[in-house]
């Protein structure tokens, strides 16, 4: 069972990273359409991520399941690049 959850797990980042890969790429190739909402996109992406890890991360631990050390790890080191990003555009705004 744990091995079968963490090959789904691993498939979910996957394809994940996949989305964002994509989601850049369509981002250059639309650069010129997508300039000035470059700010408001990146709050709208880090409100619900952030979201969607707390509340995912919530529903994980109020089920009990054992999770992989790596994915604590991603887990944090996520919110540490979106704290990082939060700073950012607050710098840039300033």
């Amino acid at each position: 069972m744990d091995e079968t959850r963490s090959r789904l797990k691993q498939a979910e980042l996957l394809s994940t990273v996949g989305a964002a890969v994509l989601g850049a790429g369509l981002a250059l190739m639309l650069e010129r359409w997508l300039a000035g909402f470059g700010t408001a996109l990146l709050v709208v992406g880090l409100a619900t991520h952030g979201w969607g890890m707390y509340a995912r991360r919530r529903l994980e631990k109020a089920s009990e399941v054992p999770r992989a050390p790596w994915e604590d790890a991603l887990y944090w080191l996520c919110w540490a690049a979106l704290a990082a990003l939060a700073v950012y555009i607050v710098a840039r705004a300033v």
